[in-house]
């Protein structure tokens, strides 16, 4: 089985279906004969662009990433704090990653980078003015 393949399932599954977690969606795959760690399928949802709606996952369109981004942020979205040069968010419990992967899809080029844990992403800005800026947008759309 290819990755391609694998992909292929995975978008039609998530097309088809509200699969609300990675063990759901690991579900799935099984029911079609593909086995696929955690890992995978972190990786696959990335590759792809999938990211955590209250429907379910879904595809994040690469043409409105910024409007994809803005409206995960204001419905996952629940705290904004500064740390130097990072800024701390905390989302609903389990959409962190979705929010971050719209953040970093979005380009912001205030943003270096994201991580995301269950319910925390943390934003790492160039410098502590530039994490303000940044702060003040994010709190914009809360």
């Amino acid at each position: 089985m290819t990755k391609s393949f694998r992909h292929g399932q995975i978008l039609k599954l998530v097309r088809s279906r509200h699969l609300f977690t990675q063990d759901e969606l690991a579900r799935a795959l099984k029911e079609t004969g593909i086995d696929a760690t955690q890992v995978t399928l972190s990786r696959d949802m990335r590759e792809l662009g999938l990211v955590k709606t209250a429907d379910g996952y879904r595809e994040l369109s690469s043409e409105s990433t910024g409007t994809q981004f803005a409206a995960l942020a204001g419905e996952f979205l629940q705290d904004v704090r500064l740390a130097q040069n990072q800024v701390v968010l905390k989302t609903a419990p389990g959409h962190a990653n979705s929010v971050a992967v719209a953040l970093d899809d979005a380009e912001w080029p205030e943003v270096v980078g994201t991580i995301a844990g269950d319910d925390t992403i943390l934003v790492i800005c160039p410098d502590s003015s530039t994490a303000e800026v940044v702060r003040t947008k994010l709190i914009a759309l809360l």
